[in-house]
C-alpha cells in the first residue's frame, strides 16, 4: 500500500506534512516506496512501522526530532541500515527485533546496534543499561557506510560494517586510549564514551 499524503495527514490528524509529530502505520502493507515520505515530515517524533514490508532506513535519516522508531517483524537484511540513524541525536527507543538483520547471535545484535546508537534508553522494549554499553564498546561491530545497494546475485548485500573490538581494530583501540588519556574516562559514563567515539569518526568513511 502507498503512504499517501492524505493518508498520513488523516492518520496523524495533521494539516500538513511538516507538522505530524506521531504517525501510526501498524500493519499497512508497506514497503521503502510507501515510507518515502517520510523524508517531507522534518518533525516526526514517533512512528510505528512495525509488521510492514520496510527493508530500508534510509528515509528516517533527515527526521531529526524523532525519539522512537519501531520495526519490529519487517524486512530489514542489515544492521548496516544503523547508519541512516547515527546522526538522529533523540533517538531514544527503538524496536527492531523479528527482522533478518537480528541474525542468529541476539548478543552481538544487541552490542552492534548499542555501539552505533549510544544514546538509546531502550531497544525491543527492554531498557538499555551502562553495563551493556560498556561491553557494546569491546563487542559490538562499527558501522562505518551505508549498506550497498549493488548486492550479489542472490539477492543479498555484503556487509559493509566491520568488527572494530579490541584486539581486531588498532585504530579503534589507539583512538579509544587517546581519548582515555585526554579525558579520564574512568570518570565518563559508558554512553559517553560511546558517542565521543562516534564524534571522533572521519567523515570520509561514507562510501
Amino acid at each position: 500500500m502507498k503512504l499517501t499524503r492524505k493518508m498520513v495527514l488523516s492518520r496523524a490528524k495533521a494539516s500538513e506534512l511538516h507538522s505530524v509529530r506521531k504517525l501510526n502505520c501498524w500493519g499497512s502493507r508497506l514497503t521503502d516506496v510507501s515510507i518515502s515520505i517520510c523524508r517531507e515530515m522534518p518533525s516526526l517524533e514517533v512512528i510505528t512501522l512495525s509488521v510492514n514490508s520496510v527493508s530500508s532506513l534510509e528515509p528516517m535519516s533527515g527526521c531529526r526530532h524523532l525519539s522512537e522508531l519501531y520495526l519490529r517483524r519487517n524486512r530489514i537484511s542489515s544492521l548496516a541500515e544503523l547508519f541512516y540513524l547515527k546522526d538522529l541525536p533523540h533517538l531514544r527507543v527503538l524496536w527492531l527485533a523479528e527482522n533478518p538483520c537480528c541474525g542468529p547471535s541476539p548478543h552481538l545484535y544487541r552490542m552492534t546496534v548499542l555501539r552505533n546508537l549510544p544514546r538509546l534508553q531502550k531497544l525491543d522494549n527492554q531498557a538499555v543499561t551502562e553495563e551493556e554499553l560498556t561491553r557494546a564498546l569491546m563487542e559490538g561491530d562499527e558501522i562505518t557506510a551505508a549498506p550497498s545497494k549493488g548486492g550479489a546475485g542472490n539477492g543479498r548485500s555484503p556487509p559493509s560494517y566491520t568488527l572494530c573490538s579490541v584486539g581486531s581494530s588498532t585504530a579503534t583501540s589507539q583512538g579509544l586510549l587517546s581519548y582515555t588519556e585526554e579525558e579520564d574516562a574512568t570518570h565518563m559514563s559508558a554512553r559517553g564514551r560511546l558517542q565521543a567515539l562516534h564524534r571522533q569518526q572521519p567523515q570520509e568513511d561514507v562510501a
